[in-house]
């Protein structure tokens, strides 16, 4: 009799997008002639910048050519990719990190939730609520915690993000193992300063705990005293494993690039006691399971990196940012209180009511979409995320039927 792995079986519910998802559908069905706006998951409307379908369109012409077709490429990616964003992402900000330390993936998604696999099943896990649910599934998955009870699951450590501390956790007061940590956050969209980054670092070197530090909106941050990268935190290397993504900086959702750093210097310890790196062994754990990138992609990604590609990026995400302002003047506006919408393209609106119910007003009475907050923890009871993604005309028009829902509604 072959058995299940029952962790699976402690997972709450369905995943948070396809409740969305079908909850849509099921209004959509019920209400085909309505005209529904989504500004619920994060995905991109923009087409990829210019430089980059010309990358992809030569590296497709190379492949149907006998002198320069490629098959298996290298796992960790191409040097040519992986020396550019080394270059233009840490070395022009003088961060020392080096090309081979760079892995680059298919989706910050993917190695959020499978970076878990290198560290022991029974370490002390610490995560934001609200949180992306990627990063407590997995764990969930992976057997490190009890059931759920009260709205939690039993054995990870909830760094509560609430607007009393301004969305950004506090400092544990017991030692952990683990840490995820996301700026510009998803879902409250708010972004950590130096001094309080140092703060997390210090713990972290202090109990020699690993930063998991999500930085996949970083783009997005236009103010230069908002750290990019934990990288610019003297000694982070030492402690901290970073994710970023081309998805929302250059409209790669559906092409699929992405990259993780794992310092050298970074390091997690045996039963025994023994430090040991955790490059050799996510090098281990990549080049085991994961067959690399596409070539034509990842030349597409490094385009990103031309003159030409670094403004153009610049130009898409300017445009999402101008949508999160228009968002969040808006929700002001009609007297409701919002996080994020500043160097981050979601905008965590208090909704005055239950996080679901507020979603199926927005979506009956203005047809517009969000994300509600409870999907994403305890914390998140009572607000909605709503995304910048979308094209500017309907953004506007999402907001006039907002506001005439919501003052309908009063």
């Amino acid at each position: 009799m072959i058995k299940i792995n029952e962790n699976y079986l402690r997972l709450q519910a369905s995943y948070l997008f396809s409740e969305i998802a079908k909850r849509v559908s099921a209004f959509q069905e019920a209400n085909p002639e309505r005209d529904i706006i989504k500004l619920g998951i994060g995905d991109v409307t923009r087409p990829l910048p210019p430089a980059c379908v010309e990358a992809f369109k030569k590296a497709v012409v190379e492949m149907g050519e006998d002198r320069s077709f490629r098959g298996y490429g290298p796992e960790q990616g191409y040097p040519f990719l992986r020396e550019k964003i080394a270059a233009n992402d840490y070395h022009s900000r003088n961060m020392d990190i080096s090309p081979d330390e760079i892995f680059i993936s298919d989706g910050a998604k993917c190695d959020t939730g499978n970076i878990q696999e290198i560290f022991a099943t029974d370490i002390r896990v610490a995560m934001p609520d609200p949180v992306y649910p990627v990063y407590l599934d997995t764990n969930v998955m992976a057997g490190r915690t009890g059931e759920f009870q009260g709205g939690r699951y039993e054995g990870i450590v909830y760094l509560e993000s609430t607007k009393e501390n301004g969305f950004i956790p506090d400092i544990p007061r017991e030692p952990v193992d683990l840490i995820y940590l996301c700026f510009p956050n998803n879902p409250t969209g708010a972004t950590i300063g130096g001094s309080m980054l140092k703060d997390w670092v210090d713990y972290a070197r202090e109990n020699k705990a690993v930063i998991l530090y999500d930085a996949a909106y970083e783009a997005f941050i236009g103010e230069e005293d908002i750290p990019r990268s934990i990288y610019e935190i003297e000694g982070a290397r030492d402690i901290a494993i970073e994710f970023r993504s081309f998805s929302k900086t250059a409209g790669f959702t559906g092409t699929r690039c992405a990259f993780t750093v794992v310092p050298k210097s970074c390091k997690a310890y045996t039963s025994k006691g023994e430090p040991y790196s955790l490059h050799a062994l996510w090098h281990r754990r990549h080049t085991t399971k994961f067959n690399g990138v596409s070539y034509p992609v990842q030349r597409a990604a490094e385009a990103v990196y031309s003159e030409e590609g670094k403004e153009q990026t610049k130009s898409l995400v300017d445009y999402y940012l101008e949508n999160a302002a228009l968002i969040r003047e808006r929700m002001l506006e009609i007297g409701y209180e919002c996080a994020g919408g500043e160097n981050s393209p979601y905008i965590w609106v208090d909704g005055k009511r239950d996080s679901w119910a507020f979603f199926d007003l927005l979506l009956e009475r203005a047809g517009v979409v969000c994300t509600p907050g409870t999907g994403f923890g305890k914390c998140g009871e009572g607000f909605v995320r709503i995304s910048a993604f979308n094209d500017y005309d309907n953004v506007e028009r999402a907001m006039r039927r907002i506001k005439e829902a919501l003052e309908g509604s009063q």
